[in-house]
C-alpha cells in the first residue's frame, strides 16, 4: 500500500524536488505552497505524514502545528518539519512538538530514513 505524503513548502524549486524524489520512491505525493487550504486538503487527502516548511509566506509552520495537533481528525498524523533558518534546538513554539526535524539543506539519504523512521513510528 502506498503512503500519502503532504508537502508544505513555499520554494517551488524544493517541493518539486522533494515530489521527485519522493514519487520515486513510491510515494504518494501532494503539494502545497501556502498554508491557506492545508487544513481542508489534510481532511480530504488523509496524509500518513506531512512534511512542513516552518518559513511559509502566509503563515509560522509551528503555528500550523499546533492547529494539526488540536484537530481531533489530524492529532495524530506525524509531521517532519523543515527549515533553513531553524534548527532541532530551537524550533519548539508552544506545546507541541513535530516528530522529527530536519536542516536545509538537506541529503536526500537523511530525507528518507527520517520519512522511514517517522512512518515506523519512531521520533527524531
Amino acid at each position: 500500500m502506498y503512503k500519502n505524503i503532504l508537502v508544505v513548502e513555499d520554494n517551488h524549486a524544493i517541493l518539486d524536488v522533494i515530489t521527485l524524489i519522493l514519487q520515486s520512491e513510491a510515494y504518494k505525493v501532494s503539494g502545497l505552497s501556502k498554508s491557506a487550504s492545508m487544513m481542508q486538503h489534510i481532511q480530504q487527502s488523509k496524509p500518513d505524514l506531512i512534511i512542513l516548511d516552518i518559513m511559509l509566506p502566509d503563515a509560522d509552520g509551528r503555528e500550523l502545528l499546533t492547529q494539526i495537533r488540536k484537530d481531533e481528525f489530524t492529532a495524530n498524523i506525524p509531521v517532519l518539519m523543515i527549515s533553513a533558518k531553524y534548527t532541532a534546538t530551537n524550533i519548539q513554539h508552544g506545546e507541541y512538538k513535530p516528530n522529527g526535524f530536519l536542516a536545509k539543506p538537506f541529503d536526500i539519504d537523511d530525507l528518507l530514513d527520517k520519512i522511514e523512521g517517522i512512518l515506523a513510528g519512531k521520533t527524531y
